[in-house]
C-alpha cells in the first residue's frame, strides 16, 4: 500500500471532523432562550427580550421547523462569537410573498432606509405566527386595527369609531378589515379614483351577498359609475371624487351620525373641498340617484328625483316617437327610391331561384345567429353578451338552435344537389376545373396590371367556387366540433377527454376565420363592388341584370332567365338580332342627315 501524503492526511481529518460535527438543535439554542429574564441590547439602546418559549413554537405555523432554519446564520460558537444575528429570512420560503412586499409601501420605505418601516415580523409575529383565521393570530380581522394600529394610531382609532370597525368588534367577519382594503402585501396608496371605487369600496358594496345580508342599498356602486364623478374615474381622472372623497377613509360613519361627513350638518363643508362656494342649496344634491328606478318615481330622492324621472319618460318618448317617424319616412322613401330603380335598371337574368334563395336566406340566418351567440360566451363583457341580456341559459339554447337550424339546411342542401335537375346543374357548375387555375392566373396579372385582359367568367368562376366549398368544409367541421362539445359526455364513452378540448379549439378558430371569410371575401362581392352597392339584390329575388351578366360571366351561354330554364338558342338569337338591325338602321339614318 502507497504512503498517504501529509497534506492529503490533514485535508481528511478536518473534512471527517466537519462531517462528524452535531448540527445545532432547538435544545442547543433554548439552553439560553427559554431563559425568561433574557435580553440583549437593540442598536438603539434599548433592552429587548431574546425569551423563546417552545410551547408558543409548538403552536405556531412553523412548529416542524427548527431555530437554525430560520436563523441560518447561527454556529456552534454562538454567543460567544458576540456577532448579532442578521434579521430572519422569510423570502427563503415565502419568495412570492416577499416580492409583492417590496413592491408595496412598507417594503419601499425600507429599501429608502427607513428602519421603523414595517417588517415582516411587525405583522406576521416572530414564534408566535398563527393562521389569520386563529383568533390569537395577529392578522385576524378582530386584531387588524391594534396590530396595523402599532404603526398607524391615529387610523386604528378612526377604524375603530368607523362602522367598519364596530361590525369588526362585534364578530362580523364581512365587514373590511384593514387588508381588506389595503390588500395585504400590495399595500400602497393609490391616487386612482376609479381603483379606490372599483376595487376597494365596491368588493363589499356590489356584492348582492352582503347587501342583502345586511340590508344595504343594492346601488351605491352602479349609481357612483353613472354619475360626473364615477364617468369622470373610469376615463382616468386621476383628482375627481372617489368614494373616500365624500364618505372619508378610515372613519366612514352613517349619514345619520352629526360626525358623518355626509351628515346634513357638514354637507356643504364636504362638498366644498372640491367645489368652492357651494352652498345648502348645491349640498341638496344627491349623487346615488337613478333616474329610472321606482324610488325616484315615489319621491325616494326627494322633488329633484320626480321631476328627473318625469324628465327622463318624456324625453324617451318624444326620443322614441321623433326618431322612428323620421326612421318610417325614411324607410319608406328609401323603398320607393330602390323599387324605383330596379325597375329601371332592367334585371332580367335569373341567378338564384327560390329553392336556392331560401337556401342561401337561412344559412345566413343561422351563421349570424351562432356567431353572435358564440362570440357572446367567448367574451361576456362585450356589447354582444348585453344584446342577449347576459342570459346564459338563452344564449347556450339559442347557439345549439341556431346550429341545428345550420345542420339541417346543410342536409336539405345535400338532397337538392342529389335528386332536384337544378341542384345538379348547380354543383356541376360549382365543381373546380382545369381554367379556375388559370382565372386566379389571368385575375393576378389583370389586377396588378400587368395585363388589360380581364379573366372571362362562365356561370360561377374562382370566387364563387371557393366560397361555396369553404361553406361545406365548414359547415362539416363546426358542425362536428359543435356536437362533440354538446354531447361530450357520449363522446368521452369512446374518446379521452383531450379530443374533446381540441374539438373546442377547432370550432373557436374555425369560428373566427369563418367569420372573417364572410367579412372580407363575401361581403366584398354582394356588398361593397361598386356594381353591386348597396346590395346585389339576387339574395331576395334572385335576378340580376344582363348588363352585369356579361360583365362578371361573359361565358354563360345562354343566361339562365326569368323562368330558371335555359331557353332555345333561336329565342335568344331573334332579339339580338333584333337590336343589331335597330342599330344598323340608326347608323343609316344619322349618315343620311350628315349628307344632308
Amino acid at each position: 500500500m502507497g504512503r498517504i501524503s501529509f497534506p492529503l492526511l490533514v485535508w481528511l481529518c478536518l473534512a471527517t471532523s466537519s462531517f462528524a460535527a452535531p448540527a445545532l438543535t432547538d435544545k442547543y439554542c433554548l439552553d439560553c432562550h427559554a431563559d425568561k429574564t433574557l435580553t440583549r441590547t437593540a442598536a438603539n439602546g434599548k433592552e429587548v427580550s431574546v425569551f423563546a418559549d417552545k410551547a408558543m413554537l409548538t403552536a405556531s405555523v412553523h412548529a416542524t421547523n427548527t431555530c437554525v432554519s430560520c436563523h441560518s446564520d447561527v454556529t456552534a460558537k454562538h454567543p460567544d462569537d458576540n456577532k448579532t444575528l442578521q434579521p430572519v429570512n422569510c423570502a427563503s420560503c415565502h419568495e412570492a410573498h416577499a416580492r409583492s412586499y417590496s413592491t408595496n409601501a412598507h417594503g419601499t420605505a425600507l429599501a429608502a432606509g427607513k428602519a421603523a418601516a414595517a417588517r415582516c415580523q411587525d405583522c406576521h409575529g416572530t414564534h408566535d405566527i398563527l393562521p389569520s383565521t386563529a383568533a390569537g393570530s395577529l392578522l385576524h380581522f378582530t386584531r387588524q386595527a391594534a396590530t396595523c394600529g402599532a404603526c398607524h394610531d391615529q387610523e386604528a382609532k378612526e377604524v375603530a369609531a368607523s362602522v367598519h370597525g364596530k361590525a369588526s368588534a362585534a364578530g362580523k367577519r364581512d365587514a373590511p378589515s384593514c387588508t381588506d382594503c389595503h390588500f395585504e402585501h400590495r399595500a400602497q396608496k393609490s391616487n386612482s379614483p376609479f381603483r379606490v371605487s372599483q376595487e376597494v369600496c365596491g368588493n363589499c358594496h356590489a356584492s348582492e351577498r352582503i347587501n342583502t345580508k345586511y340590508n344595504l342599498p343594492t346601488d351605491r356602486v352602479t349609481t357612483f359609475f353613472n354619475s360626473y364623478h364615477g364617468l369622470a374615474a373610469q376615463y382616468g381622472s386621476a383628482t375627481v371624487a372617489n368614494c373616500d372623497s365624500c364618505h372619508g377613509h378610515h372613519k366612514i360613519l352613517p349619514s345619520s351620525d352629526p360626525g358623518s361627513t355626509i351628515h346634513p350638518s357638514h354637507l356643504v363643508e364636504t362638498c366644498g373641498k372640491c367645489h368652492p362656494g357651494a352652498n345648502d342649496k348645491f349640498a341638496l344634491s344627491k349623487i346615488h340617484v337613478d333616474a329610472a328606478s321606482a324610488a325616484s318615481a315615489n319621491g325616494g330622492d326627494g322633488v329633484g328625483g320626480v321631476v328627473n324621472w318625469w324628465v327622463r319618460k318624456i324625453y324617451l318618448v318624444l326620443i322614441f316617437g321623433t326618431i322612428g317617424g323620421m326612421l318610417l319616412h325614411n324607410g319608406l322613401l328609401f323603398y320607393k327610391k330602390v323599387s324605383a330603380h330596379l325597375r329601371a335598371s332592367g334585371r332580367t337574368v335569373l341567378r338564384m331561384n327560390l329553392s336556392q334563395r331560401w337556401q342561401h336566406a337561412i344559412l345566413a340566418l343561422s351563421f349570424i345567429a351562432l356567431a353572435v351567440t358564440g362570440f357572446a360566451l367567448k367574451f361576456p363583457d362585450s356589447w354582444l353578451a348585453r344584446a342577449l341580456g347576459s342570459n346564459e341559459p338563452f344564449r347556450r339554447w339559442a347557439h345549439r338552435i341556431a346550429g341545428i337550424v345550420l345542420l339541417l339546411v346543410g342536409g336539405y342542401h345535400v338532397i337538392y344537389i342529389l335528386a332536384n335537375r337544378n341542384g345538379r346543374r348547380l354543383v356541376r357548375d360549382l365543381f373546380p376545373i382545369k381554367k379556375d387555375v388559370a382565372d386566379v392566373w389571368a385575375a393576378v396579372r389583370y389586377l396588378t396590371g400587368i395585363s388589360k385582359a380581364k379573366p372571362k367568367i362562365g356561370r360561377f368562376g374562382y370566387a364563387e367556387k371557393m366560397e361555396y366549398w369553404a361553406v361545406i368544409w365548414g359547415t362539416i367541421i363546426m358542425g362536428a366540433s359543435g356536437l362533440m362539445m354538446w354531447f361530450k359526455m357520449d363522446v368521452t364513452h369512446f374518446l379521452p377527454r383531450w379530443v374533446v378540448d381540441v374539438a373546442l379549439t377547432i370550432h373557436y378558430y374555425e369560428a373566427i376565420l369563418a367569420c372573417l371569410a364572410i367579412i372580407v371575401w363575401h361581403f366584398y362581392h354582394v356588398i361593397f363592388d361598386p356594381d353591386v352597392y348597396p346590395l346585389n339584390l339576387a339574395c331576395w329575388d334572385g335576378k340580376v341584370s344582363q348588363h352585369w351578366q356579361e360583365e362578371e360571366h361573359p361565358l354563360e351561354q345562354p343566361p339562365s332567365h326569368l323562368n330558371g330554364q335555359s331557353p332555345d338558342p333561336l329565342v335568344t338569337a331573334i332579339p339580338r338580332a333584333l337590336v343589331a338591325l335597330d342599330a344598323n338602321t340608326t347608323s343609316a339614318r344619322s349618315k343620311e342627315q350628315e349628307v344632308r
